[in-house]
């Protein structure tokens, strides 16, 4: 239902939810970039009543009907476009894990960026990525959510390339840009479809069972899949998933927040916001499930062999994301979903437990951040082992609930490929997971480390740990590994939250033990490779030459996409706009400047400046037009 009314306590709170980031975004860039602490009290404070905000909204009014505020913002015809609020559990939801991941981000930010020259522009970027993201979470029509999914990408083009001194990271920020919007072109072609053929494109008249009847099954098909390569380019699928990893040249904090708990979960998001309108075409799904399944896997294999430690988390983070996309493509809107929400915490406090390492040692490297004795951590070094077993799966964490439950959907109904290539994500998941911890907890020389090449090191002024930088960092992580721990026991309170039910679906038993086996297989192999004593801390991988290389090279996609750039986009479309430019272009212009000259030299003659010539150009004039009138 639309409301206009004001005075409303809901939608003062909807308001109160995006506005505030925007304004201080404004704030930070007019008047406040001069003064460091200025801005970030700024930033925080935004984004403090953005929490306060979705948390109000997320208890008041999720278990209610869906609400909708709008106002038209655009007409062309018989269309009209709305500017809102779409107030349900699956934007609401969203909301209050953006908002609190924002929060906790940008309060660890003050340890970590303490001393950068840009810390200003730091925050108005952060400040910017907020309102964006939230007011996207909530919006009421597909082109106000388009619009806004662009602005988080301009976002997290600016947070990636924020160190743009550094060539490597202004590479990393147009790498991320150009390939989402590849992505991007087709969710705005999937959207223009979706208009032209039904005329609206108000989320909850998508979500409309309705729709089925009024588009050909083809055409529904088309615009699912179109709409899905947003979701690709966003979420970093398969084949669009290699500028994540380099994403990794940001700062750790902009890791966390765009990369692994709330940018790149955008996608999926969105396929969960759609998801009655996806799931009517059972072709399309066939195709999601197929991308997420390979994308997982790919993915995890990257991970098994980088040092680059926020690498590793960064091809995590496109397996998770791959394991969502199985779960929705799957059927199962709350398994994929939940396992959005779980990622969020564990992902980000994974990242954010790194930074503490990358900023006192100024390297990324996680075998010299283990020669360093970076287990003296004590903070970090447990939040990462209970972040890596949530990761894994391990209960009674929350990532073993939506893991299971994911699995448990792929094993109903559906080809059991599926599930063995579930459960081996599982397997490598906790494997290269648990190499991390092991790694660092088990420290040994650094020279005895196999060499790798591009790894990352951080930019920036970096100043070793004093006792308020710390305590700015560590505190966000014993925040989140609380979420951690006891997330998955509100699992029947988010189902019935988001679909209603109050009684949740079983799983198979046997389910439970083939997962756990390979879970434990995982941790078992790591600890006898990296934790063990004696152990020489290479992987059974990495002993395989070629096979290092496939992974370490990502499985040559991006030889790939240098390839097609040279023979196609460069060699073919590149010369030939060259070719126009210079004979067509160039050549048209430069022959109108000729004949322009020319003509001027030619009419320069009748003004030589001498009477008699001037007497007898009159002569000439009068006496052909005397002939033209005689004739005439």
């Amino acid at each position: 239902m639309d409301l206009t009314g004001y005075g409303d306590w809901t939608l003062f709170a909807s308001v109160l939810a995006v506005l505030p980031p925007f304004l201080s975004f404004a704030a930070i860039v007019v008047f406040a970039r001069p003064y460091p602490g200025l801005s970030a009290g700024l930033s925080i404070t935004a984004v403090s009543l953005s929490v306060v905000s979705a948390l109000f909204l997320l208890f008041t009014q999720g278990t209610k009907e869906p609400l909708t505020y709008a106002v038209t913002w655009l007409v062309s015809s018989d269309i009209r476009v709305p500017f809102g609020f779409l107030l349900d559990p699956t934007s609401l939801l969203m909301l209050a894990i953006v908002a609190v991941i924002a929060f906790l981000v940008q309060v660890y930010s003050l340890g970590y960026m303490a001393g950068d020259p840009g810390f200003s522009r730091y925050y108005a970027f952060q400040s910017l990525f907020a309102g964006a993201m939230l007011t996207l979470s909530i919006s009421s029509s597909m082109i106000q959510l388009y619009v806004f999914w662009e602005l988080v990408g301009l976002s997290s083009y600016l947070l990636i390339g924020f160190w743009y001194e550094k060539f490597s990271a202004t590479e990393a920020g147009k790498k991320a840009f150009v390939m989402t919007r590849l992505g991007d072109i087709c969710l705005f072609i999937g959207i223009l479809l979706v208009l032209l053929n039904l005329g609206n494109l108000n989320i909850q008249d998508l979500n409309n069972p309705t729709v089925a009847e009024r588009m050909s099954p083809g055409l529904l098909t088309l615009c699912a899949l179109l709409i899905f390569g947003g979701i690709v380019g966003k979420s970093a699928q398969f084949p669009l998933l290699t500028w994540l990893p380099d994403a990794m040249e940001g700062p750790t904090p902009v890791s966390a927040l765009l990369h692994s708990a709330t940018m790149v979960a955008a996608g999926a998001f969105l396929f969960a916001r759609l998801f009655p309108f996806m799931s009517q075409s059972a072709t399309a799904m066939t195709v999601f499930l197929f991308i997420g399944t390979v994308t997982m896997v790919l993915a995890s294999t990257m991970a098994l062999v980088v040092r680059d430690i926020k690498r590793v988390w960064a091809y995590s983070t496109v397996s998770q994301l791959g394991y969502m996309i199985m779960g929705l493509g799957a059927g199962a809107y709350f398994a994929g979903y939940f396992h959005l929400t779980t990622h969020a915490a564990f992902k980000a406090l994974l990242f954010l437990c790194s930074g503490i390492w990358i900023h006192y040692y100024e390297t990324n490297d996680m075998f010299e951040i283990s020669a360093k004795q970076g287990r003296r951590f004590k903070i970090p070094m447990i939040c990462l082992a209970l972040a890596a077993a949530s990761l894994a799966g391990f209960p009674p964490l929350s990532g073993f609930f939506s893991k299971e439950m994911i699995l448990a959907s792929l094993a109903k109904g559906h080809h059991p490929a599926w599930l063995i290539l579930g459960l081996l994500g599982a397997f490598l998941t906790s494997y290269y997971a648990f190499r991390v911890v092991f790694v660092i907890l088990f420290p040994r020389r650094i020279e005895e480390a196999p060499p790798e090449k591009g790894i990352s090191t951080p930019s920036g002024p970096m100043s070793h740990l004093h006792s308020g930088s710390y305590w700015a960092m560590a505190l966000p992580l014993v925040v989140l590994v609380a979420i951690v721990i006891v997330l998955g026991f509100f699992e029947s309170r988010l189902e019935e939250l988001l679909t209603g039910r109050t009684v949740p679906a079983g799983h198979p038993e046997w389910l439970f033990y083939a997962s756990m086996a390979f879970v434990l297989f995982g941790l078992g192999l790591a600890w006898l490779e990296f934790g063990r004593k004696g152990a020489g801390q290479v992987g059974f991988l990495e002993r395989i030459p070629a096979l290092r290389t496939l992974f370490a090279e990502r499985w040559y996609l991006d030889h790939g996409y240098r390839l097609l750039l040279n023979r196609v986009v460069y060699r073919v479309f590149a010369d030939l706009t060259t070719r126009n430019d210079r004979q067509v272009i160039d050549a048209g212009i430069d022959a109108f400047c000729s004949f322009t000259v020319g003509a001027g030299k030619i009419l320069s003659y009748l003004q030589s400046g001498l009477v008699r010539h001037n007497f007898l150009v009159m002569f000439i004039t009068l006496a052909l037009l005397a002939l033209w009138f005689y004739l005439s």
